[in-house]
């Protein structure tokens, strides 16, 4: 993470460590289960293990996209493991969770780009765990309707899908996600009655207004939850940030979505998806 440059002040990290950091590290690779949090080398892994929780990835870690912002591997990926929803529905009883967040490797690969995965997995969870709540960052599904329904109609407590950036980067930034057809799939979620939620990061090179553009976009799909964060380059490969954006900027981002009537905005440098997700279940 930005190895050999320095950060603002206002970058610095905890470090990774802890009792609890380590119970989570631990079942998790007795599991054999993967995390967002170290195949997207999250800033927050420190914080986020020692509270006990963790953003579980499920369909293995090689995804069959290549974003340019992204450390997740690229690949080919290998067949779904049957037994996984039954061994992240245990783990997350382990750990002890009330809220969860599951998030995926795209699978472009799969007939249904893993819907009818997805749908397994979160009623394996709930049948394991009931009265926890759950929270799915999924992919784009590339918007076929009779995919995404099979993730609504599991009925997960909220439905994240990241926008990313800017709509004039986004064709260098992703590689096979379209803006407008990700803006389909939060108008999709939210026609279904689901609280719709995105993310997007920024220093990558837009503008002030393009950022307030996204947000305008996002709350006409339907967006209710929005999180705003810092790109940080996750390895030497990765493209360099452009600029690191100041505290009191992200401040703005998060009033002008208040005011445009977002129902949950986390909006500073080291936010990322997941940040104090199961926050967002409420009210």
């Amino acid at each position: 993470m930005e190895k050999g440059r320095r950060l603002p002040r206002w970058l610095k990290m905890k470090r990774a460590s802890g009792e609890n950091y380590s119970r989570v590290r631990n079942l998790v690779a007795e599991k054999g289960l993967h995390t967002i949090c170290t195949s997207g080398n999250c800033p927050n892994i420190g914080e986020c293990w020692n509270a006990g929780t963790a953003t579980f990835m499920i369909l293995g870690d090689i995804c069959t996209r290549a974003c340019r912002f992204c450390n997740t591997r690229t690949g080919r990926p290998l067949p779904p493991d049957p037994e996984e929803p039954a061994r992240l529905a245990e783990t997350i009883r382990s750990l002890n969770l009330r809220h969860c967040v599951i998030t995926s490797v795209d699978r472009d690969d799969l007939p249904d780009g893993g819907a009818a995965f997805w749908a397994r997995v979160i009623r394996t969870i709930r049948k394991v765990n009931p009265g926890v709540t759950i929270e799915t960052l999924i992919p784009d599904f590339d918007a076929v309707p009779e995919n995404l329904c099979k993730v609504t109609d599991a009925a997960p407590d909220v439905i994240s899908h990241n926008v990313e950036t800017v709509r004039r980067l986004t064709p260098a930034i992703r590689t096979k996600a379209k803006y407008d057809r990700s803006l389909s799939v939060i108008r999709y979620i939210h026609e279904k009655g689901i609280p719709a939620k995105s993310g997007l990061m920024v220093g990558l090179g837009e503008t002030e207004n393009e950022v307030r553009e996204t947000i305008d976009d996002l709350s006409k799909a339907g967006c209710s939850i929005l999180t705003i964060g810092q790109y940080l380059k996750p390895s030497p490969l990765h493209m360099d940030p452009v600029e690191y954006i100041e505290p009191e900027k992200f401040g703005s981002y998060r009033d002008y979505a208040i005011r445009l009537g977002f129902r949950f905005v986390e909006s500073a440098p080291l936010v990322r998806s997941s940040f104090h997700a199961e926050k967002h279940v409420a009210g």
